[in-house]
C-alpha cells in the first residue's frame, strides 16, 4: 500500500497480518487497512493521518528495490508511445536493470505479446525478476528473461522476427547490426541514452548504416505547479535531464537510406573532434559519469528481495 501524509511524502509498504506501520508520531495496525477499499484514511496513534492506496506503477518504480538505475517514469511513458509498443507485439529489450521499463512494456504489449529481455549481469537480473513478479503477483507469461549478451540472443531470431526493440546500454551502436537482422521491415529501434556523447555516436552510427530512417533524437522535462488559491507558480522543482531518447525504423532488405542534406559546420563529423575514441574499452560507465553500483549495495538489495519473498 501506498501511504500519504498531510505534507504529501509517500510511503511504500507491504501489508502483513499482525504487524504495525510505525512512524516518529506513533503506529497503526495493518489489520485495519487488510481487507478495506482503497482509499481509506487512518490514523497513528499519535493522531497523524494518512491515505491508504495501491501504488500505481509509476509510484512502484520509484519506491522498489533497485540495483541499476531505474527508466524514470517520463521517460518509459515516453518510450511505450513512440515505440509503439502494442497488444500482441514482439518486443526485445537490453538491458533489464531492475525491471522498471520491463513492467511498463508488459503492460503494453499484454500477455499475447512477447517481452524478450536481455540482461548482461546476474545480479540485476535477480532484482529485476523479483520486482517484475512482485508487481505482477507472479511470473508474466509474455515475458522471457535471458543473462547474456544481446548479440547473441539477437543472432538466434530469424530476420525480422521482431516488431519493436528498446535498447538501454551504454554502447548501443554496437548493436546496430544485429537489432538491423532482427527487426522486421518498418520496425521501431528506440535507445535510451544519458549522455551527449553516446546520442551524437548512435546517431551518426544509425546513418552511416544505412539500414534505418533518419533518427529522431529528443529528450523531454517535467515542470510542476504550484496551486493555492491566487498563488498560483511553477513549482521550484522540476524532473530535468534524465536521459536522451533516439526513435528510427528498419527500411526494408536492401534499401537505403538517402542521405539528409545538411549543413554542419566544418570539422562537425571529425570523430577526433567529437571526443569519440575507437577503444571500446573507453566507453565504460566511469568515462561516461554514472554512479556505479557497489557489490555491497547489491547484495543488500538481494537480502531484501529474499526477505520480501519470504514475508506472510
Amino acid at each position: 500500500m501506498q501511504l500519504t501524509d498531510t505534507k504529501g511524502r509517500l510511503n511504500t509498504i507491504e501489508l502483513a497480518v499482525g504487524k504495525l506501520y510505525h512512524s516518529h508520531r506513533g503506529s497503526f495496525d495493518h489489520d485495519q487497512l487488510i481487507g478495506q477499499p482503497e482509499g481509506q484514511v487512518v490514523a497513528t496513534t499519535g493522531g497523524d493521518q494518512y491515505v491508504a492506496l495501491r501504488p500505481l506503477l509509476a509510484d512502484f518504480v520509484l519506491s522498489m528495490p533497485r540495483g541499476a538505475t531505474v527508466v524514470y517514469p517520463k521517460d518509459a511513458g515516453q518510450i511505450v508511445q513512440m515505440g509503439d509498443i502494442y497488444p500482441g507485439a514482439r518486443v526485445v529489450e537490453a538491458g533489464a536493470g531492475s525491471g522498471a521499463l520491463t513492467m511498463s512494456l508488459l503492460r503494453a504489449l499484454g500477455d499475447q505479446g512477447r517481452l524478450v529481455s536481455v540482461e548482461r549481469r546476474e545480479e540485476f537480473a535477480r532484482i529485476a525478476r523479483a520486482n517484475v513478479e512482485s508487481w505482477f503477483g507472479g511470473a508474466h507469461p509474455a515475458w522471457d528473461l535471458r543473462v547474456g549478451e544481446l548479440a547473441d540472443v539477437l543472432a538466434a531470431f530469424e530476420p525480422g522476427g521482431c516488431d519493436r526493440m528498446v535498447l538501454d546500454m551504454l554502447a548501443p551502436w554496437e548493436n546496430i547490426a544485429a537489432a538491423a537482422h532482427a527487426l522486421s521491415p518498418g520496425g521501431v529501434l528506440i535507445a535510451y541514452v544519458a549522455t551527449t556523447t553516446q546520442l551524437s555516436r548512435f546517431v551518426e552510427s544509425l546513418r552511416t548504416d544505412g539500414r534505418f530512417t533518419e533518427p529522431d533524437p529528443w529528450e523531454s522535462t517535467i515542470r510542476g505547479w504550484h496551486v493555492d488559491g491566487l498563488a498560483v507558480r511553477p513549482e521550484h522543482r522540476m524532473i530535468g535531464h534524465t536521459g536522451f531518447l533516439v526513435r528510427t525504423r528498419r527500411l526494408a532488405e536492401g534499401a537505403r537510406a538517402p542521405e539528409r542534406r545538411r549543413r554542419p559546420a566544418p570539422g562537425a563529423h571529425d570523430p577526433q573532434a567529437l571526443g569519440w575514441s575507437p577503444d571500446a574499452a573507453a566507453w565504460t560507465p566511469e568515462a561516461l559519469g554514472e554512479r556505479q553500483v557497489s557489490d555491497r549495495k547489491l547484495r543488500r538489495v538481494g537480502r531484501g528481495i529474499g526477505q520480501a519473498g519470504e514475508a506472510p
